[in-house]
């Protein structure tokens, strides 16, 4: 076909709020055209693109003995309610209810369906191991949508899931995957390193992503060429410098006018960072009650998270969330920190107490570890 003749055309001049190298380019030389926040129409350049992207994924699962299937994009919230995720997953879920009345989904990921085939195909472990797969578009409505196709909330995902009868089976079917996966990267010409990943929504014990190292990228990697260990910023463990021993002080107020900050705070009593506490206030959306169990869609508890890190270190929120079981978690506002008997800027969890003298039910502390062995810190 004559480029002519190409469905399509190539521009100029990249649009204005095109921000990122990539974007520009397929949007100038036409692959993709915009139609909302996050949602792309594919060309024709780009659909082939895609296929053949999509020829070597099947190429490398059939290698490992997947089986291809495909399973609707559209999902009965019954399957989801049953495993709990309708209740855990936050707004990112695109819910709706169909013409009888009854709640929908668009797929986000596909283990509720793979659950609910294989109780009904699967009869006996001697039907074990099975690998299946499929490529099928996805949506996740992604607050953030940025930089043309790196962060879309319709976007078309290869996902697979092994189904074996014992642990040994589980971790020689995530070897082969792990190796793979590599395959495809190396043969897409990408030159990925895999690093230690939050689990999210999936639960599971261990989680591995494949990055590309690019200036542009949001994630913050831990890499160490001495020991191998590598690991994204939101799960990675570090040593953590423990403060001298000494006596502990008698608790002393001091007057700190205009240190709204912890530089601010350190500066006027002239005492490093690490001899600060600093207080970090969310709202988080908590699906369980409790006693464990999954409350209702719409009566999730919100609840105020009061968190302490010292102030020379940075508040990990996928850390955070993790530890209270949120599904979602978003900063407070001045007027719900003034509700919980907190001063915006100038709160500290000594004190915090509600209308019985006690801490606020709504009001929860969490306090990181390194708090507990630094003594004498000004909070």
């Amino acid at each position: 076909m004559k480029l002519s003749q190409l469905f399509g055309q190539t521009l100029r001049e990249a649009p204005s709020d095109a921000e990122v190298e990539s974007h520009k380019l397929l949007m100038r030389a036409g692959f993709i055209r915009p139609l909302g926040a996050g949602i792309f129409s594919y060309l024709h350049l780009a659909t082939r693109s895609m296929q053949k992207i999509e020829a070597i994924l099947r190429d490398e699962m059939d290698k490992i003995g997947g089986q291809e299937i495909s399973m609707p994009v559209v999902h009965p919230a019954e399957v989801w309610k049953e495993t709990g995720r309708w209740y855990q997953i936050g707004s990112e879920m695109g819910r709706f209810k169909d013409k009888n009345n009854h709640d929908m989904l668009l797929a986000m990921t596909h283990e509720e369906v793979v659950a609910d085939l294989v109780r009904r195909e699967i009869q006996s472990y001697k039907q074990l191991p099975r690998l299946v797969y499929h490529i099928q578009t996805k949506w996740r409505d992604d607050p953030r949508p940025r930089a043309g196709l790196i962060r879309v909330r319709e976007f078309t995902m290869k996902d697979s899931y092994s189904l074996d009868a014992d642990w040994d089976g589980l971790d020689k079917q995530y070897r082969l995957h792990y190796q793979a996966y590599f395959n495809i990267y190396h043969r897409c010409g990408l030159d990925v390193i895999t690093v230690k990943s939050d689990t999210g929504i999936m639960g599971v014990k261990l989680a591995h992503e494949y990055m590309y190292l690019t200036p542009i990228g949001e994630d913050t990697l831990l890499l160490c060429n001495v020991c191998g260990y590598n690991a994204n910023r939101q799960v990675a463990r570090f040593q953590k410098t423990p403060a001298a021993p000494e006596e502990l002080k008698p608790i002393e107020k001091v007057l700190t006018p205009n240190c709204k900050s912890i530089e601010n705070l350190a500066n006027f009593l002239g005492v490093p960072k690490s001899r600060t506490a600093k207080a970090v206030f969310f709202m988080a959306t908590i699906p369980q009650d409790s006693k464990g169990l999954q409350r209702p869609l719409g009566s999730e508890q919100e609840q105020f998270i009061f968190a302490i890190v010292r102030g020379d270190m940075e508040l990990n929120e996928t850390k955070l969330a993790n530890a209270v079981g949120a599904c979602d978690l978003r900063p407070a506002t001045e007027e719900e920190i003034k509700a919980v008997g907190a001063v915006p800027g100038f709160a500290s969890p000594i004190g915090l107490v509600g209308a019985d003298g006690r801490p606020p039910i709504s009001a929860r502390v969490v306090i990181d570890d390194a708090i507990t062995f630094s003594p004498n810190l000004v909070a």
